[in-house]
């Protein structure tokens, strides 16, 4: 496939009040040091949720490239939307599996369901059955965070009906873990457990346990296919720990006016900051329409020159308030740009501020961005 390199996509630069760069060889290297962590296990790529938030089209292409051959979305329409940027020998695999009806579009579109409850195993079961061949699936089981999958009791059916998966050719046999981003939590161990015993039940077939973080829990974990999906693009698996891995985004709001206050002035809604001296401040084109939350605004700020820029007062929903006071002059002025996103504060930073994860931040960026996708690092400056 094809990698592409320097694409532009959103807004025209000229005219977007923020410019969100993309870095497909940090996605790339990401992906590398998760392979290696994962050691024989084969590496999947999640890139449900547009990538999260970072565009499947440029991203998949780039993450095949580097030798990804099994992909992993949420619904069946972002799989019919990504077969189109990946080769056809690349393997699909729906996470929400098909809602009644659509079987026929999984099988036209090359897609693989899981299979989460008894009534899907019957519908693509009998999806099997009118075409009279076997369909791919990846069985799904519920080992402790009572959220999508088979029970231990649907698994005890399964076992005792010889035709149970008369037509099914299961592909993988799949869990999820609940606090792997928590090492010491013993809740991992427990479904790891539970996922051997359930899958000693059904017939043989390749186990996949981890995802991001669960890759770092070791290999007793990895099994024979892991799923990272927020490592790729940068998210810290373990937010105790020294993050691994490399930034991917890089995002540059725009000036859009500047003045003076003072102690007698409030700023924003609520008009919440007053300054006690003067101060020189900057409305930037980002707001909470854009994915920075009014949630923690008060612990925000961008960079500039290597300038911190504390955002002052309530973030709206289409900019937000700086205060420049300490940047260089020469720089101030409506147009130049401003760091929001960047390698001193990254996604995992911006979602502490706002009490959330970087997964919410990363899915939340607006597409009223200009977007940069680049092979190589991410250019100085605009």
């Amino acid at each position: 496939m094809p990698v592409p390199c320097a694409i532009d996509t959103g807004w025209p630069r000229a005219r977007a009040g923020a410019v969100l760069t993309i870095d497909l060889a940090a996605i790339r290297a990401n992906y590398r040091l998760l392979r290696a962590r994962a050691g024989g296990a084969e590496c999947a790529a999640v890139v449900k949720a547009d990538a999260y938030g970072l565009g499947a089209a440029q991203v998949a292409p780039a993450l095949e490239a580097e030798g990804a051959r099994t992909f992993f979305v949420a619904h069946i329409d972002e799989g019919i939307a990504l077969r189109r940027h990946v080769s056809p020998g690349a393997r699909i695999i729906v996470l929400h599996g098909a809602l009644p009806q659509t079987e026929d579009e999984c099988v036209r579109h090359d897609l693989v369901p899981v299979i989460n409850d008894l009534d899907q195993l019957r519908r693509w079961r009998a999806q099997a059955a009118t075409l009279a061949r076997p369909l791919p699936a990846v069985l799904q089981l519920d080992t402790g965070m009572s959220r999508f999958g088979l029970s231990e009791r649907d698994v005890g059916a399964i076992a005792d009906d010889p035709d149970a998966l008369r037509g099914i050719d299961v592909r993988l046999v799949m869990s999820h873990l609940a606090c792997a981003d928590n090492p010491d939590d013993p809740a991992s161990a427990r479904q790891r457990a539970r996922l051997l015993h359930l899958r000693g039940a059904l017939p043989r077939a390749p186990a996949s346990l981890a995802a991001s973080s669960g890759i770092f829990l070791g290999p007793d974990f990895h099994f024979d296919l892991v799923r990272p999906g927020a490592a790729l693009y940068g998210v810290a698996p373990d937010a105790t720990r020294p993050n691994p891995l490399h930034p991917v985004v890089r995002l540059q709001a725009r000036i859009l006016q500047t003045r003076v206050v003072g102690p007698d002035d409030g700023v924003g809604y609520g008009l919440t900051y007053r300054p006690a001296s003067p101060r020189r401040i900057a409305t930037i084109a980002v707001g909470y329409a854009d994915g920075f939350m009014r949630c923690g605004a008060e612990d925000g700020c961008a960079w500039l020159d290597g300038v911190r820029l504390p955002v002052l007062g309530r973030i709206s929903m289409d900019s937000m308030t700086v205060d420049v006071t300490d940047a260089p002059e020469r720089l101030i002025r409506p147009g130049a740009t401003v760091d929001l996103l960047d390698t001193r504060r990254g996604v995992d930073d911006v979602a502490q501020a706002a009490g959330t994860i970087g997964y919410e931040i990363l899915t939340s960026l607006g597409r009223r961005y200009h977007r940069a996708y680049v092979a190589d690092p991410a250019p100085a400056d605009l």
